[in-house]
């Protein structure tokens, strides 16, 4: 088990090295996106909070993935086209890649060591996302493995992942726990 986040090293959606460590001293959302996916629309406000916190120390990593629903088709190419066409996305997007699995990250095999599932909330879509995850593993609850598109953690500038948010976590909850840290 890697000691730190800044132990890892990712892939961008061209290829090049991505070493967190070059994060240090950042707060960083790091979120496993889709482009085909209900919860897409959050490229949005993810885009807006870049822009507008990035000065002061905010960073923003996507990794995008196809292990839900394959609701991420496409190269690495064509997911950041649609990304910065659709969405005018300036955060650095990496390959495509598992979150959950045997070829998962080592980034997340970590992030999820650290943050583990704390429940969907309440409200309609996370219903529908209770009845999902228990009909994909009647567990679910007890496993800290990834449920779906667009979760989130959240790091802290001394490199501590200090919370984790479902998709169905309300953006501006996310906002708050990213503008407290800043």
């Amino acid at each position: 088990m890697m000691a730190s986040i800044y132990d890892f090293t990712l892939y961008d959606y061209q290829g090049n090295e991505y070493p967190l460590a070059d994060y240090r001293g950042k707060v960083i959302l790091i979120v496993n996106t889709a482009t085909g996916c209900g919860f897409t629309p959050h490229y949005e406000p993810m885009e807006r909070m870049y822009e507008q916190y990035h000065d002061k120390g905010f960073e923003i990593i996507d990794v995008p993935c196809n292990q839900f629903a394959g609701q991420t088709p496409g190269t690495d190419e064509e997911v950041h086209e649609f990304c910065t066409l659709k969405y005018n996305t300036k955060f650095p997007q990496m390959k495509k890649s598992d979150v959950n699995g045997e070829n998962e990250l080592p980034l997340y095999t970590y992030l999820k060591s650290q943050k583990g599932f704390e429940g969907f909330g309440k409200g309609v879509a996370a219903l529908a996302m209770k009845a999902m995850a228990k009909k994909a593993n009647k567990d679910y609850k007890n496993s800290p493995d990834i449920k779906w598109n667009f979760t989130k953690f959240l790091v802290d500038r001394e490199g501590n992942v200090v919370a984790r948010f479902e998709p169905t976590a309300d953006m501006k909850d996310v906002e708050k726990a990213i503008v407290a840290l800043l």
